[in-house]
């Protein structure tokens, strides 16, 4: 079976504090390790999610699309990345979560030099950067801006 990833963000509706984040979690958890899902889960204190689900494609398309996007408790959820994946980044992790400061999430979504200089113009990180980004983060605590990780 090949791995699938979607990665997302969206807003929070509510405020979430840490007892209603980890029931979330608790609650992620067990689901995804019902239908062989791994992931990350980022939360910041102004209510943005960041997160990475990974498994076979219909279990991950089915979670996002029927149980995450209807959830009342956020709003404007994006995909800002989804499709194959060569080897899982969190496998053996149900859900792993973490608060982050806003500002480790736009150094993680933060625009990547362009692959050809005479172009001069910044892009997107692509599934899999954005995929290496959020394991380098969760590995070190530090989101490195794009720059010092492609030197």
């Amino acid at each position: 079976m090949r791995t699938y990833q979607l990665i997302y963000q969206s807003q929070a509706m509510v405020p979430f504090n840490a007892p209603a984040l980890r029931a979330l979690h608790r609650q992620a958890q067990a689901y995804n390790g019902t239908h062989g899902i791994t992931g990350v889960l980022l939360h910041t204190a102004d209510g943005r999610f960041l997160q990475l689900l990974e498994g076979a494609e219909a279990a991950v398309r089915h979670l996002y699309h029927n149980r995450i996007v209807r959830d009342p408790r956020h709003r404007d959820c994006h995909i800002l990345a989804e499709g194959p994946c060569l080897e899982p980044s969190f496998a053996g992790w149900a859900m792993v979560l973490r608060f982050v400061r806003p500002n480790e999430v736009r150094d993680l979504l933060a625009h990547v030099p362009a692959d050809n200089q005479a172009l001069r113009v910044p892009r997107a990180r692509t599934g899999p950067e954005l995929a290496a980004a959020l394991r380098g983060f969760i590995a070190t605590g530090q989101a490195a801006p794009q720059a010092a990780q492609r030197a």
